[in-house]
Parts: structure tokens; sequence; C-alpha cells
């Protein structure tokens, strides 16, 4: 059977709605029901599939529905965070190692791709994938072989590819940290899923149904959102998109349980004014030079990360059904600094600095710090490491 023929039998047998119920794709917006047609398109065949946008977006979501809709649905779905990953040791995990290949081997190990055979591999974050790890991906998406580290016997597998990003390839391709011939690889069929903030008419879907699922786990966390609440929702830019809106409506249902929420209670768990316009937007030169401009930058975003400190609200005392945290003004350079600006320190303290508050934001959480400071895990670990923080 053809992939035109898998494709006809699938879409025949499930239509749009009951495709988004069975794998939990939410959105009604026109640019959704045309993302979840194309996926309905390319889940029955074989072909590789990439997904861009912005963190949060719901990328892996769309990958387990690709699978899951895929004659390959009853065998293993892997997903592989290639930005978590040490790249010292990304080639072993992607395509095993023999004994005795280098220090800490062990045991003869299968990689990923060995592991997922007959099935689907999800590759996250490849744009963080290293340059010499690239040229053995391209090998294995074109003929399905490749060589476990420390071997020279090649190996088959027969995996469907569905590869994401937060990053512009097309950027990193001209910059030279992405190679060509991959990226064309990849971009079969590219499915690029638009911001929250792009599709606004699904807020609401999401608001209900994330308050749905909080109150499902927790019964006591019931609250009730007026019309101008749902609006103050609707209005924000939402930069960390859906992974945002699902922590700050938890953190609403768990600190307003029992409450009516309008837009005034609203207002404390969203930053004072939007991020994605202001804080996130990287300085202009202007004749600075190149560590003043970056200097600028951090600072920014170390004031970014105080307006956003909302979060640490799960961390008020049990049964303090109202709370509000006091949060520095933007202008506040000198919170947690022993009372020295920020213009004050160098570069390398300043990194420090944002490195040691963010780590203790979210309780040592490499994962989740990373994601809040926009950098892969490595280029996190590397820092934590020059810095000596652990």
């Amino acid at each position: 059977m053809n992939g035109f023929e898998q494709k006809e039998s699938f879409s025949e047998s499930m239509d749009r709605a009951a495709f988004q119920a069975r794998f939990g794709i939410i959105g009604r917006s026109l640019e959704m029901r045309e993302i979840i047609d194309t996926v309905m398109q390319v889940a029955p065949t074989d072909i590789t599939v990439l997904l861009t946008g912005e963190s949060g977006t719901g990328k892996e979501v769309l990958a387990h529905a690709i699978h899951g809709g895929s004659k390959r649905a009853d065998r293993k779905f892997i997903a592989v965070n290639c930005g978590a990953i040490p790249e010292g040791i990304l080639e072993s995990e992607l395509f095993g190692h023999e004994k005795g290949s280098f220090t800490g081997a062990i045991e003869t190990r299968k990689g990923y791709f060995e592991l997922a055979d007959g099935g689907t591999i999800f590759l996250d974050e490849i744009g963080d994938t290293p340059i010499t790890t690239q040229v053995k991906l391209l090998r294995v998406l074109e003929n399905g072989e490749f060589m476990r580290v420390g071997s020279a016997e090649q190996r088959r597998t027969d995996v469907r590819v569905i590869a994401a990003t937060n990053k512009d390839l097309e950027q990193e391709v001209r910059a030279k940290h992405f190679r060509q011939d991959l990226y064309y690889r990849l971009r079969s069929v590219n499915i690029r899923i638009p911001p929250l903030r792009n599709r606004r008419s699904d807020i609401k879907l999401f608001v209900d149904m994330l308050l749905n699922d909080a109150q499902h786990a927790a019964p006591a966390n019931r609250i009730m959102l007026t019309d101008d609440a749902m609006d103050a929702l609707m209005r924000h830019s939402w930069p960390g998109n859906i992974r945002e809106l699902k922590n700050t409506l938890e953190s609403i249902a768990i600190l307003e349980h029992g409450h009516v929420v309008d837009a005034t209670v609203i207002s404390k768990y969203l930053p004072s004014h939007d991020l994605y316009e202001h804080d996130r937007a990287l300085p202009v030169s202007l004749g600075k030079s190149p560590e003043q401009a970056e200097r600028e930058m951090i600072i920014g975003l170390l004031r970014g990360l105080w307006l956003q400190i909302e979060d640490l609200k799960r961390l008020v005392e049990q049964g303090q059904a109202h709370s509000q945290l006091a949060l520095p003004s933007a202008e506040d350079t000198t919170a947690g600094t022993g009372g020295v600006s920020l213009d004050e320190l160098s570069l390398e303290e300043i990194e420090r600095e944002v490195l040691q508050r963010v780590l203790a934001r979210f309780d040592g959480s490499r994962r989740l710090a990373a994601r809040s400071l926009k950098i892969s895990e490595r280029t996190l670990y590397r820092k934590i490491k020059e810095h000596g923080l652990g």
C-alpha cells in the first residue's frame, strides 16, 4: 500500500474533530485547522516532518499525534531532547556504543535509533545538534545506516523521524551552524506552529481545558472567571505560549480556589508590562561596544526575570488564600546584589547572578532554567561549569 492510499483510508476513518479529541490537540482557529489537516495527511506516511515554532507551542503533542496516526502507532515512540544531552555523549545516545569505546563505556549499549527500530524517533531541539553529529544524522535519514561509537560495523534501522526546533534553521544554515543538506532532508514537510498570541481565539479553549483539568485533579481548586478576567487572559501576549498559560492557571487555581477571579486578580499573576514587546527585545547597539550591548541584554533579561517571579507564588504558606509578592520595578537593578548597581558589575558577574537566580527560582532544575532563559540545556551546563555553580 503506498502513502497516498494509506492517507485516504486514514482520513476516511476519522474527521478532524475526532482526530483532535483522540490526540488532545486544542484549537479551532484557521491556523490550527490547517495544521491538523496537514498532520492527518502526513501521519499515515513515512515522510520526515519538521515542526517549527516557539517554545511551549505544543510541538511534542503534534509529534505524538503524527506517530499515533501512523502505521507505526503500535511500535515505540522515543523522544530525544538533543539540546539537553551533553555534546560529548550525544552521538553515543543516538547511535549506541561498544564496550571499551571510551572511558566509562563498561558495556555495549544500543542507541535511540536502534531502540526505535520499526517505530518513530522525535528529535526535539534539533537545531542544537553539533555539526559532527549532523553528518551522521543525515546518513541515517538517507539510508537508515549508522555505526555505534567504537564499531566499524554498519547497522540498519527502520525509523520514522520527526524533528522539532524553536530556532530559525534557515538562519542557522546561513551562519554555518547547521548543515544545509540535513536541513533540506528534514524539511520534507515543514509544519510551522504559530505562537498563542497569533491565534487568540484558541486561548479560551485552553483556559477551559486547563481549569477543568486542575479541578478534576483537585476538586477544591474550583474558581470562576469573570468576563473581564477572560479578556485579560486573551489580551496577554503569552511569550511562553501554552506552557506559560498552563503554569499561570495552575497557580491561580491553587491560590484563588473558591473565589471569583476578576481582571484585578489576574493582573497579580501576569507581568506588569508586556515582556514580549519590551524585555524580550534585544537591545539596539547604536554605536555601543559589543560588551556593552551584551551587558544591557543581560540586564534586561534579569529585569524580566524579576517581573516573572509570580511563578514563585506557589511557595506561599499553605492556607494563605491571597498573596501578593512585592516585585522590584523594572528600574531596580540592585536587588540581590548587596546594594551594588548592576551597571557596576562585570559582564561575568551579571551572568553569574542571572544563573544563580534562575536556578534558585526553579529549585535547581536545569531543564526549567534553560527553558526560562531560552537557551539549550547544553549551553546552561557549560555556563554553570564556567561559573563554578555545580
